[in-house]
């Protein structure tokens, strides 16, 4: 019995040093991630030219792109508020409709994306 319990043994202590040493290798082993960013100027080709045409299509008002380019700016609505002096909540609601954009971010992507702000 003896003879058995230090067999026993030494496996155990065996076992519990070579986890110990897999865990150990791969910890130390682990390349940590690294994550890069660099902010890139892209240069246009040609400057900005407003699509007059989608802006009728749309019947964006000059104070709805107004809007448009303050949001694109990353105004709040508070601070697009006090800027013009106005209420900004039934303007932007307006525009988001005829950009169909369910958002600030959105209508900003699809303003782009037709040409109505840079």
């Amino acid at each position: 019995m003896v003879q058995h319990s230090v067999e026993i043994y030494g496996g155990l202590t065996a076992l519990v040093f070579a986890i110990l040493g897999i865990w150990l290798g791969l910890k130390l082993t682990r390349k940590e991630e690294v994550v890069v960013v660099k902010e890139i100027a892209v240069l246009t080709a040609q400057p900005f030219a407003l699509n007059e045409e989608r802006l009728r299509e749309l019947s964006i008002t000059k104070r709805e792109l107004e809007i448009l380019e303050l949001i694109a700016q990353g105004m709040s609505n508070r601070e697009i508020a006090e800027k013009l002096e106005n209420t900004v909540k039934t303007h932007s609601s307006r525009l988001f409709d005829k950009l169909s954009a369910k958002g600030r971010t959105q209508a900003v992507q699809i303003g782009k994306e037709l040409g109505l702000i840079p």
